[in-house]
């Protein structure tokens, strides 16, 4: 009970956050205008999108009760609903706090800092709680910890939904901005001129905010399944630890979320102005609050494991190791992304080249640490040592998100300073806050995918250890099957494809937004000098049909494959796919979201004055490679976790049903 008591006090706690940023002063009229805008196109969005994933929801609830049973198909409404309630109560409060920091900004950075923090906190408090609320609930209401692989399903479909469709509605907007508004007609970001400006502040909200929120969600809460799961299917785990090692990570989340709660009130700017520094100040201690933590729940629950307790600290290590990896080769600070802005002086095509380049070099470092940590935790501990450092790593997922959701509050702060004609003082506040905001976004995807990463490979272990129990297949799969190297290729493969789609039907989307900016700046007089207003619903709208149309295929795809290879080649090839997916799909998003985070931010440094600075060439060749490096960072490479942790749950709810099926 003491993990469900925690997430209520993480609920809690954004609740009191959420009524404290309502109570700052909101603007004037001309901000209130252009903040209830971008808030109507953001819940309107989540609105249709909640539509379309309640189709496939019924059906699958429906699937689920005659085919699985009924705890199974409760827990799957429950993941779904719960996951969807953090993403709409954190966007409703990023939607307001957005002009509450834009208002702040015109007293000081400070207080822009401490609105546009405790509005991403929200976000992340409601994920961790209700996430945490969930699992625990479904668990002590059936005393069986298989019967939350419903819940983890349910929460793993929303995140894949909002992924891809978020995704392809924030960049959709966002290229076709770019394109048209600074390359075309030479106007600045965020100017009131340009049609394609309220669906572009939307999108960030509904992509970065909602998506996220809900891809975290999944993650924790998949996290905290598999090393139950683990717990108990695995016979080494059960004689080891006993039931225990059902209750700790439960244990570990709840003492987590009290350390972030406290974390939050570290967020402060110091004497060196520093926002980068005083975010980090915040996680850090949330991670040392958390060690304690660990040590008091470990002593108390798992008889004093040191072993254990040493997996738990590589966990929280590799959280920083990833995040001084991700910033190293994404902020404006470092040489990735000064050699791309320096390519750019070329070019368009240097500047792809060396963005590229410096996508596919990010992976190795993130990879290494990665392999480090599940050498370590196993050595230490086995199987088991790896779910509790995954768990200890996914521990900071509160502060991890509020830092992200700081970013597209920010960057709708900025959005809406420029076009209510703020002065340029305030401007310059929200482009601080903004650009620290980009890395801490990347710094967010790596961290989801490395957590990504190391929960599925304990649901990998999970599912090779249920298809042993219920079949005489060993847990241990022979390289040489030729049914496994069928299903690897399949897993290798379906990254690809996945990505493939998500990138078209951003480009396709992008193409019809560019069109109708072209046809509102040829035909309605008065624009461009500012006399007449475009019509900006009609961007929202196209973007608004091309998500909900595009996301489809993506979903039913990552739904469908591990089924019909599950009843077509047998548990064996499906066990390559599940192989396939996590491998192939780990390194094709960390390449994605760092390539594109690095393109973006060396645009960022062209703009803050270096090799000439907004307008010049090497600034017009740094927005190609920006455009090209938005559905990389924030479309397909975000959603690549949902879908390998999609696949991976299904296999584990049909492993049962599949264990007889032998197709070679």
């Amino acid at each position: 009970m003491a993990a469900i008591a925690g997430g209520l006090l993480a609920v809690l706690y954004a609740a009191w956050l959420s009524i404290s940023i309502l109570r700052r002063p909101d603007g004037n009229d001309e901000m209130r205008r252009i903040a209830a805008a971008i808030r109507e196109g953001a819940m309107a969005y989540l609105n249709r999108q909640t539509k379309v994933i309640a189709a496939f929801a019924i059906l699958i609830f429906f699937l689920l009760f005659a085919k699985v049973g009924v705890a199974q198909a409760l827990g799957f409404v429950a993941g779904a609903v719960l996951s969807g309630v953090a993403g709409y109560i954190g966007m409703m409060v990023a939607v307001r706090a957005n002009v509450r920091t834009a208002e702040a900004a015109r007293e000081s950075l400070e207080a822009a800092l401490d609105i546009s923090f405790k509005g991403g906190s929200v976000t992340g408090l409601m994920v961790v709680g209700l996430s945490l609320i969930g699992v625990a609930a479904t668990y002590y209401l059936t005393d069986d910890p298989m019967t939350t692989v419903g819940f983890g399903f349910g929460a793993s479909l929303i995140s894949l939904f909002a992924r891809v469709g978020g995704g392809i509605f924030t960049k959709a907007a966002d290229v076709g901005a770019d394109l048209v508004g600074k390359l075309e007609a030479g106007i600045p970001e965020d100017d009131p001129r340009n049609p394609a400006v309220i669906a572009d502040n939307v999108g960030d909200n509904v992509g970065d905010c909602a998506g996220m929120g809900a891809d975290l969600f999944e993650t924790y809460a998949v996290t905290l399944i598999a090393a139950m799961i683990l717990a108990v299917s695995s016979a080494e785990v059960s004689e080891t630890y006993g039931h225990a090692a059902v209750i700790y990570p439960l244990a570990m989340g709840a003492v987590a979320i009290v350390a972030t709660i406290i974390g939050t009130f570290f967020i402060r700017l110091g004497a060196d102005r520093s926002i980068t520094r005083a975010l980090y100040r915040g996680q850090i201690a949330t991670g040392l609050l958390s060690a304690v933590a660990f040590y008091f729940v470990t002593d108390s629950i798992m008889a004093g494991d040191m072993n254990l307790y040493f997996a738990s600290l590589i966990g929280l290590a590799v959280t920083i190791a990833i995040t001084m990896a991700t910033e190293y080769y994404t902020a404006t600070d470092y040489h990735p992304v000064k050699a791309t802005s320096k390519s750019c002086e070329t070019g368009a095509a240097t500047n792809i080249i060396m963005g590229l380049a410096m996508g596919l070099e990010s992976t190795t470092p993130v990879i290494g640490i990665i392999i480090g940590s599940i050498t370590a935790s196993y050595a230490l501990a086995g199987i088991y040592g790896i779910a509790v450092a995954a768990v200890a790593m996914l521990s900071s997922t509160g502060m991890v998100i509020a830092m992200d959701s700081y970013g597209p509050i920010t960057d709708n702060a900025g959005g809406i300073a420029e076009m209510s004609k703020l002065p340029p003082e305030v401007r310059e506040i929200t482009d601080t806050l903004d650009a620290v905001g980009n890395t801490t976004k990347a710094v967010t995807k790596g961290y989801a995918i490395g957590s990504a990463a190391l929960a599925a490979l304990v649901l990998f272990q999970a599912y090779s250890d249920e298809i042993a129990n219920v079949s005489d297949i060993p847990p241990q799969f022979v390289i040489t099957d030729v049914s496994l190297i069928i299903g690897l290729f399949i897993g290798g493969a379906l990254p690809y494809f996945f990505s493939a789609h998500c990138m078209e039907a951003v480009g396709r989307a992008a193409f019809a937004v560019v069109e109708e900016v072209r046809i509102q700046f040829a035909e309605i007089k008065g624009i461009m000098e500012g006399t007449t207003q475009p019509e900006y619903a009609e961007c929202v709208d196209i973007v608004t049909q091309a998500a909900l149309k595009e996301m489809v295929i993506p979903g039913a795809t990552a739904v469908i494959t591990p089924i019909a290879v599950g009843y077509i080649f047998g548990p064996v090839a499906l066990a390559g796919v599940l192989a396939g997916v996590i491998v192939s799909g780990l390194l094709m998003a960390l390449f994605m979201c760092n390539g594109g985070a690095t393109w973006d931010n060396a645009k960022k440094h062209i703009e803050m004055g270096h090799h000439g600075g907004k307008g010049s060439d090497a600034h017009k060749a740094a927005v190609v490679g920006d455009t090209v490096g938005d559905p990389f960072k924030d479309t397909a490479g975000p959603a690549l976790n949902a879908l390998i942790k999609v696949i991976n749950t299904i296999a584990l709810l049909i492993a049962p049903f599949i264990a007889g099926v032998t197709f070679l």
